[in-house]
């Protein structure tokens, strides 16, 4: 048996299994990030999921000597990272969620096709919550009054990101939709969609809605078929000859971005021409360098260079970027309670998870 990135995610994997504790392995979502990504731009080795990967010597997660009670508010990837390394050192945690689930914006991330295995780590994060006997709160709002009057020695933000709206005439249009409501079933898409903002949302949304039939990250059948793989017969390369097949939906499609520049190019190095592959075979339209206009009933009115061009749409789907969610931050610096913000809270840019739990981690293992 050989494995590589599973042992980056969690070097204990064999042990864990070993003892009969398979729900307590941190499991490797295979997203590159932080593993080839790294590697193959000459950057350190590490693991999204376990940024201890490589750091080990440097990255410590030593039992406190001074046990604190901490408030972590928001349960996504970074606050999730906060509570399990404090709780482990030692450190009494109370972790607020607002929702009546954790996981933030992976619970977005896991419903994309090929993202499934995203849901692992909220297993087991779930799982560590209750070894670690970390006190979650679900559908509760933490509010700056009732943090200051738990006595809390740490106050941790951890409340993500408020997707930002474009100033664009005719926003609020009906056939307008926010990338959450659409990855959520909230938002009907019709047969013509546009997309505004092609970053690593855009390009998630743009799978979800062109995708159809079964994931072929859940069928081995279906991931060889979209990429010409023959897994049985084993010929030369493992490539069959035969021309890829690729379900898709019957909508078009329309990525579009602001930079003129060639999209996809902040997605991973390893996985990204992999996504524009797969959308470029569904017929999904790619355009850089637009001016948006205006919304209306024909659809999204936009400038490509200086040339006016009407990209026809019955639905608009917003993923134009994110801003950090501070409220509560200023609410408690207001009172003058010193907080510390990590994940989207702090910075919102590409609602980067690798960051996000390793800035938490870190900011855990020092507290």
């Amino acid at each position: 048996v050989s494995m590589a990135r599973p042992m980056l995610a969690d070097p204990d994997l064999v042990k864990k299994a070993a003892e009969g504790r398979e729900d307590e392995i941190n499991t490797c979502i295979a997203c590159n990030q932080a593993c080839l990504d790294h590697t193959f731009t000459g950057r350190m080795t590490s693991c999204l999921v376990n940024p201890r990967a490589c750091y080990e010597t440097e990255l410590v997660y030593e039992k406190t000597a001074s046990p604190k009670s901490i408030a972590v508010v928001g349960a996504g990837p970074a606050g999730l990272a906060y509570a399990t390394v404090a709780a482990e050192r030692g450190h009494r945690v109370t972790l607020f969620e607002a929702s009546g689930e954790i996981g933030g914006q992976f619970n977005l991330a896991k419903k994309v096709p090929g993202k499934e295995e995203f849901s692992e780590t909220l297993r087991y994060y779930a799982r560590m919550i209750e070894v670690l006997k970390i006190d979650l709160r679900l559908n509760t709002r933490a509010d700056a009054r009732s943090l200051v009057n738990g006595g809390f020695d740490e106050i941790v933000i951890a409340t993500g990101i408020t997707p930002r709206t474009p100033d664009i005439a005719g926003i609020d249009h009906p056939m307008v939709a926010s990338y959450i409501d659409v990855i959520n079933g909230k938002a009907k898409v019709g047969k013509k969609v546009a997309l505004i903002g092609a970053g690593g949302i855009g390009f998630d949304v743009a799978e979800l809605v062109s995708h159809a039939g079964v994931s072929a990250s859940m069928d081995v059948d279906v991931f060889a078929a979209e990429w010409g793989i023959d897994f049985k017969n084993h010929p030369r390369g493992g490539v069959t000859g035969v021309v890829p097949h690729v379900e898709k939906a019957d909508r078009t499609v329309t990525l579009l971005q602001r930079k003129a520049e060639s999209l996809g190019r902040s997605l991973g190095k390893t996985t990204g021409w992999t996504h524009k592959a797969t959308l470029q075979k569904r017929g999904v339209q790619m355009i850089g360098g637009v001016t948006y206009e205006k919304i209306d009933d024909a659809g999204l009115h936009v400038l490509i260079g200086t040339e006016p061009r009407l990209i026809e749409a019955d639905t608009i789907i917003v993923c134009a970027g994110q801003d950090p969610l501070r409220a509560l931050h200023d609410e408690l610096a207001a009172l003058g309670v010193a907080s510390t913000l990590v994940g989207g809270s702090d910075v919102a840019a590409e609602l980067d998870a690798k960051r996000a739990i390793n800035q938490a981690s870190r900011l855990a293992a020092a507290v």
